[in-house]
């Protein structure tokens, strides 16, 4: 067999999966991610130069009628996502609905006698509508944009179907780069117990924070894509993995790709103690103030005095997009970083976010900080941000020790993964 790759991924556009760091951590063996333009799938699978691969958007429909057999599965579902290559047969299996159970159960919810509402209708749409009624759920509504045989549009949910308790979302939107979209707004559904998202780049969509901030559990898709890795690679590999691999990869995975971001007051240590975290992780530091200064051209204290503070602050948030979009960084933000919503929604879609609480007393004017040059500034700043910063936080470190100490501390929590 002419092996152009051994194991890999093959979809329509993939410059962001994490499937190949993914496989890395399963088995170490080389995986390549090949893009395909919908014409050169039919070739892609004809010469069959390849041992197994995953299959992504928009394929794991397309692929199947270039399958020797697939699996009952997959057949019942009508959706692949992983093909083995025995020799020079093509064995179609569908991995996405192992993942996706394992997901939602972590997620806490059971779909037993409950109402599911799966945004979208491809194949991964047909993964959750299968694994919502196999989970036992008294009716699974597909959603499309627009009313077709088999789904009904948003306007049709949202005037008929806001009891609906879970919503499994299979669609891309809000998927990277397209992070500040969502495929529905949260508002109207008064009895959702929980949210499943499949997009896991970023880590934690828009649609997963709104239900959040609502006090609905609600997780993004990354467990599922590691799950339904590790059942691929066995698969692949003709093995069986032992319990507890999906949940350290996973882990693994989460630290690499997650950032980092200390967020308080001028003073307290976030440069200091993020170029400490830097040195511990590996990971690069992003201090934003910084940035500020290297966009602007010139200090903060001469931004404020010639510009005034709503031109420092619409440049901070520039700049705190720009980064949060990212993923593996240590980012120190400036004191007032998070006093707009839209920067704190920005960080957390792909950070944790650590609040360095300092004692105000212990916090020292200096004059290129124009709100905090005075002991008195300080104070009273503290006094109006300390609701803000706890708002914001997903982790609390009272600083009182060294740099190196609040350090330890960070990654003490941070490596206690919680998405």
């Amino acid at each position: 067999m002419n092996s152009e790759m051994t194991y890999g991924c093959i979809g329509e556009h993939l410059p962001h999966s994490f499937s190949a760091d993914i496989h890395a951590e399963i088995g170490g063996y080389s995986y390549v991610l090949k893009e395909l333009a919908p014409q050169e799938l039919p070739t892609f699978l004809a010469e069959k130069a390849f041992r197994g691969i995953n299959v992504t958007i928009p394929y794991k429909q397309a692929v199947i009628p270039f399958l020797d057999e697939t699996d009952e599965t997959a057949e019942a579902i009508g959706a692949v996502n992983t093909i083995v290559n025995r020799n020079g047969k093509l064995y179609g299996f569908n991995t996405d609905l192992f993942g996706l159970t394992r997901l939602i159960r972590r997620t806490g919810l059971n779909p037993e006698g409950k109402k599911v509402l799966v945004l979208g209708t491809g194949g991964t749409s047909r993964t959750a509508v299968f694994a919502a009624k196999q989970l036992g759920a008294r009716q699974v509504i597909r959603v499309s944009r627009t009313a077709r045989e088999d789904a009904l549009s948003y306007g049709d949910v949202l005037r008929d179907h806001t009891d609906a308790e879970i919503i499994l979302n299979t669609t891309p939107c809000g998927m990277f780069p397209h992070l500040d979209e969502q495929p529905v707004f949260l508002t109207s559904f008064r009895r959702l117990e929980g949210v499943v998202d499949a997009i896991y780049n970023p880590l934690r969509s828009r649609l997963v924070l709104d239900a959040r901030s609502r006090g609905i559990p609600a997780e993004g898709g990354l467990y599922m894509l590691v799950a339904q890795a590790v059942r691929a690679s066995e698969l692949f590999l003709d093995t069986k993995y032992p319990d507890g691999l999906t949940d350290r990869v996973f882990d693994t995975i989460v630290r690499r790709k997650e950032n980092i971001v200390l967020i308080g007051m001028p003073g307290s240590g976030k440069s200091s103690v993020g170029k400490i975290l830097h040195e511990k992780t590996g990971l690069p530091f992003i201090d934003t103030d910084e940035e500020i200064i290297r966009h602007a051209g010139k200090p903060i204290a001469s931004i404020f005095r010639e510009n005034g503070e709503k031109d420092f602050r619409d440049l901070e948030s520039t700049v705190i997009l720009e980064y949060a979009r990212r993923g593996g960084q240590v980012i120190s933000t400036g004191g007032g970083a998070v006093l707009r919503p839209e920067n704190v929604t920005a960080l957390r879609q792909n950070s944790r976010l650590f609040w360095l609480d300092r004692n105000p007393s212990s916090l020292l004017p200096t004059d290129d900080r124009p709100l905090a040059d005075t002991e008195e500034k300080i104070k009273q700043l503290y006094a109006e941000r300390e609701p803000v910063y706890r708002a914001a936080a997903d982790e609390i470190i009272h600083v009182s020790g060294s740099p190196e100490q609040t350090a330890a501390e960070i990654l003490r929590s941070s490596h206690q993964t919680q998405l």
